[in-house]
């Protein structure tokens, strides 16, 4: 009888075991879930896109949780969760993914990346337009991994802008889309946002400087901006 009811005991804990291991998935998926609402309404806020442009996903085990097409951010709630498999077959929602999901799923499937954040930025979008790769304005650039590659147009949603972004990304963290916007990764939401915060403000600069009547800006050479990102590999709080 008491071996009976210990291994009744065994059972209950191992339900009880399960059942933590189910709720604290659920919990990351909710609290992943929150924080990427906040990120791409953060994009808003701050100018990086207008209405429903651009696009916010974070990867959680091998699910990628998106923001779906053509929904104001402001109305998102925690019951409007949207996921997707590596494979883009949707496993969590109702609601359809963003168009541009075959981007996302290309930087997670070639990358460690966690989380990525696509923008229609003024600033940067106007440079994606006049050049094939952003001039090196500031040492920031080694931030992003060098000098920031302008990936040539293709429509919105295709295969082929996912090739051309990838392409654009080879040892970089960001990149230009031609006539189109921008897109950054990271480990973290909040790095991609900040990647993506920090190449719309160095296209702002070089736009700034090169629209001085008869003077050109001094650019820095690439060993300069390599120096400057192996420093910031080390910057900050440990």
């Amino acid at each position: 009888m008491a071996e009976q009811r210990r291994d009744a005991r065994a059972r209950e804990n191992a339900g009880d075991g399960r059942g933590r291991d189910a709720g604290d998935a659920d919990g990351e998926v909710a609290r992943a879930w929150d924080e990427l609402v906040a990120t791409a309404r953060r994009t808003v806020s701050d100018g990086l896109v207008v209405g429903t442009s651009g696009n916010v996903s974070v990867r959680v085990g091998d699910t990628v949780l998106v923001t779906p097409t053509g929904v104001p951010y402001e109305r998102l709630t925690p019951g409007d969760t949207v996921g997707v498999d590596l494979d883009g077959r949707q496993v969590l929602g109702s609601l359809r993914p963003t168009s541009e999901l075959p981007m996302h799923l290309a930087v997670y499937r070639t990358t460690g990346a966690r989380a990525v954040v696509h923008t229609h930025a003024v600033h940067a979008t106007a440079v994606s337009t006049l050049v094939r790769e952003l001039p090196l304005i500031h040492y920031m650039a080694g931030a992003l991994g060098g000098a920031v590659r302008v990936a040539p147009y293709a429509t919105y949603g295709t295969p082929e802008l996912a090739e051309n972004m990838l392409r654009a990304l080879a040892d970089r963290t960001a990149c230009l889309l031609q006539n189109h916007g921008t897109i950054a990764h990271g480990a973290s939401l909040g790095q991609a946002y900040d990647r993506t915060a920090q190449l719309e403000w160095m296209c702002r600069v070089w736009l700034t400087a090169s629209s001085v009547p008869g003077l050109s800006p001094h650019l820095l050479t690439g060993e300069q901006v390599a120096e400057a990102g192996e420093r910031l590999r080390g910057y900050g709080q440990r």
